[in-house]
């Protein structure tokens, strides 16, 4: 099993910042990819960025103004939100991909979420 500990969460005025971390810790051999999705009321879950070793991915919406980062030493995945706005409000979810020791196949794991709002 793997555990996953978001934090950083809150509330900002438009045009301000955040940043997220996500510790992984457990029964880790390899993160494969660790990333980061949102859910704002009445909306589906959708990627917000996903970091793989040698690529990252983000949701077009946050393209320019987010930007995800990854401490493999300490198995952490950042999100640094800069430039945010009202629609950026939303639970945020840290999703990883882990191989387990002694596993032949990758397991995925979800946070328990953390509530950025975007407000004046």
């Amino acid at each position: 099993q793997v555990q996953l500990v978001e934090s950083g969460g809150g509330l900002v005025q438009p045009g301000g910042s955040l940043r997220l971390s996500c510790a992984a810790s457990g029964n880790i051999q390899r993160i494969n990819a660790m990333g980061w999705y949102r859910q704002a009321p009445g909306n589906e879950r959708e990627l917000v960025a996903v970091i793989k070793i040698g690529h990252t991915k983000y949701g077009d919406s946050v393209k320019g103004r987010f930007t995800i980062s990854r401490d493999n030493v300490k198995n952490t995945v950042y999100l640094q939100m800069d430039s945010l706005k009202v629609e950026d409000t939303a639970i945020y979810y840290c999703h990883v991909d882990v191989l387990g020791v002694r596993r032949l196949v990758s397991d995925l794991y979800w946070g328990q979420g953390t509530q950025v709002t975007v407000s004046s």
